[in-house]
């Protein structure tokens, strides 16, 4: 599969270096002193967040990451320089795990975002550190403390704003290259779809969203039955779910009602805040239903599925309706938006006491 979402890495942030023994022997000057400088500090390793990636496949194949142990002290008060630091480009969306608690440590939301995910060792002590009064020539050192040492499992989420869920074959593929940019694979047989999709629909100068579609979902897929119970954590973070439904289907007795709840009983199982997450439903395929039949059909599953939500009829092939969806789906996200900025800060020293 082209698309990877999920990697385990062995991390090792590098050792200390040693601190030195060492003393002065200069001419003229027998007991010159302590000068054994202190060993350099360990390599970092970092991890920084690339928009120009999209997958975890460079982990499947490079797992383990060690950066370099920081250099020994020396004579003459010479101190070791620090180990080289290493940095992993990960894709935006990308969770770190530590697989030994299962605590989640990082989120990496923002592009360029840089965090530490592994600290290196202080370098130890040479032997001019331990010099006192009543200690002239000390032979003491201490050794360069340990990197931190991590087996890490790392997660993608895509960013999206709207998440295309349904049946294989329902037209996710064809909306969202009717509408972004994206062009995936679109054939006449289920699963043409293997990994998520990305696509930015423009709706006016400088007004987007971005719309994920990913691997059409089956009765128990919750469960791991078929493909898309793989890529269900993607939809997790957008805005909008868009239920797309075949309202023609081409077999005979396959009932689109039928269809949809079990898609909507697959999120609840899977998990209840994405259940939860504002679902509209859009009708497809309407091209292959006589405009005189349309009207009937719609009223028909509407009542069968009992859903009071916004309903659309679209037809992917030919864009019918896709110019209404594209611009509620824009007011919705930008209402969130909106609703989710902090509120302004007011510095309480300038507020005016209410009377008494």
């Amino acid at each position: 599969m082209k698309f990877v979402d999920e990697a385990y890495i062995d991390i090792a942030a590098g050792d200390g270096g040693n601190g030195c023994v060492s003393f002065r022997h200069e001419k003229y000057k027998e007991f010159g002193g302590p000068n054994g400088g202190d060993g350099g500090r360990g390599g970092h390793v970092f991890a920084v967040a690339d928009p120009n990636l999209n997958t975890l496949v460079d982990f499947r194949y490079s797992r383990r990451h060690e950066a370099k142990r920081g250099q020994h002290g020396m004579g003459s008060d010479m101190f070791g320089h620090a180990g080289d630091d290493i940095t992993l480009k990960m894709p935006v969306g990308t969770i770190i795990t530590d697989v030994e608690t299962g605590d989640v440590l990082f989120e990496l939301l923002t592009p360029g975002e840089v965090i530490t995910i592994a600290k290196g060792g202080d370098g130890g002590f040479g032997n001019m550190r331990f010099k006192s009064a009543i200690n002239r020539a000390p032979r003491q050192k201490t050794p360069g403390w340990p990197g931190e040492k991590r087996e890490l499992k790392l997660e993608l989420k895509v960013l999206a704003d709207v998440g295309l869920l349904g049946m294989p074959n329902a037209g996710k593929s064809t909306l969202i290259s009717a509408i972004s940019n994206a062009r995936p694979k679109i054939a006449d047989y289920p699963f043409t779809t293997l990994h998520p999709n990305l696509g930015v629909v423009r709706v006016a100068a400088e007004q987007s969203f971005v719309v994920a579609d990913v691997p059409g979902l089956i009765e128990g897929a919750s469960d791991g039955a078929g493909l898309g119970h793989q890529f269900l954590r993607h939809l997790q973070r957008t805005r909008l779910l868009l239920h797309l439904v075949d309202i023609a289907p081409f077999d005979e007795g396959v009932d689109p009602v039928a269809q949809a709840k079990a898609i909507v009983n697959e999120l609840k199982k899977y998990d209840k805040a994405l259940y939860d997450k504002p679902r509209w439903i859009v009708l497809n395929k309407l091209d292959m239903v006589p405009a005189d039949e349309r009207e009937a059909l719609v009223a028909d599953f509407v009542k069968r599925m009992k859903y009071k939500g916004p309903v659309f009829q679209i037809s992917a092939l030919t864009r019918e309706g896709c110019e209404h969806l594209i611009k509620d789906i824009y007011k919705h996200i930008k209402a969130q938006q909106v609703a989710e900025q902090p509120p302004e800060y007011v510095d309480p020293r300038f507020v005016e006491p209410t009377p008494e």
